[in-house]
């Protein structure tokens, strides 16, 4: 394994947090998905860059490979991860962002929060001296598009030119791969409901780089990667049957996959609900790559977890 890469100087780094995916530059996140590769086929174990180092974990949504992955991740890197669930925190009795960041910043390297508003995650990182990492928010998902795009390397090389193809809910996976069009150099054709596009923000960023459809047969015809996620996320259950009546047209299935090239892959951040945005005779077949995506998570988040606390 070669010497964590570096951004800062020798002995001290700027502060730097993960709150969506463009707080990086298109170089560093090449970098970041290549040390995320490198630690996958060469990590040892004698190498320890975060001995001695905590990373705080606020949980205020369910999780299993966000936590699984900064948990394990950070004991292969030698350090240690300190589960906090809100409501068995002071956060949960309303104690103030501001002050919980002031903290936790005291005591932990770094802090990452997985919960549903994006504002808070902003008002943690004003209020924090050690790096806060999104998780996920309603908004932004930017740890998984890490892991989604050295899926991608690992199976079809540099993605650079080629197209990827988003087939459903507009929604914060959907707003991060957007990002990642951009800062790696390939087209995504989004295919939504004009109800579930993604943001504004998003789309501005992203320029030309995104190209939005109504109809997924097109956003499909030769993509070089298909991808796709739940139709109802955390918090919409009351919205349930509308989002599925809604979203009915735009599920994956093999018709669909029929349409893009014939050595595409298809993704899936996970948990997948087989019989709805995908069939089961796709994402359990021979062009998805779900599982090799979800095991990234750990390498590509022990790679940003190097990029925010290795001087």
């Amino acid at each position: 394994m070669g010497r964590p890469f570096c951004f800062g100087g020798t002995d001290t780094m700027a502060l730097r947090h993960f709150l969506r995916l463009s707080d990086l530059q298109a170089d560093e996140a090449r970098r970041l998905v290549d040390r995320a590769i490198a630690l996958k086929t060469s990590l040892k174990a004698e190498q320890r860059p975060l001995l001695g180092r905590c990373l705080a974990m606020i949980f205020a949504k369910s999780s299993t490979r966000t936590r699984v992955s900064f948990e394990v991740g950070m004991a292969k890197l030698g350090g240690h991860a300190l589960m906090l669930a809100t409501a068995q925190t002071q956060l949960g009795r309303e104690e103030p962002l501001s002050d919980t960041a002031k903290v936790l910043s005291r005591m932990c390297d770094a802090i990452m929060i997985r919960n549903d508003s994006q504002a808070d995650q902003e008002e943690l990182a004003l209020h924090s001296r050690v790096p806060v990492i999104n998780g996920l928010s309603e908004l932004h998902h930017p740890c998984q598009l890490l892991a989604d795009v050295q899926t991608w390397f690992e199976h079809r090389g540099d993605p650079r030119g080629k197209v990827a193809a988003w087939i459903g809910d507009g929604n914060n996976v959907c707003n991060s791969w957007i990002e990642a069009a951009k800062l790696f150099g390939f087209t995504l054709r989004a295919a939504t409901p004009h109800q579930y596009r993604p943001i504004a923000e998003v789309l501005k960023f992203a320029g030309k780089s995104v190209e939005l459809l109504d109809d997924p047969q097109q956003a499909a015809a030769g993509a070089d990667l298909i991808v796709t996620d739940t139709w109802t996320s955390m918090g919409q259950e009351a919205e349930r049957a509308e989002r599925m009546q809604i979203l009915a047209p735009f599920q994956v299935d093999r018709k669909l996959m029929s349409k893009a090239a014939k050595n595409a892959i298809f993704m899936h951040c996970l948990p997948a609900h087989r019989g709805e945005e995908v069939t089961a005779e796709v994402i359990d077949g021979p062009q998805s790559v779900v599982f090799d995506e979800a095991e990234n998570r750990l390498w590509a988040q022990m790679a940003l977890l190097e990029f925010l606390l290795v001087p």
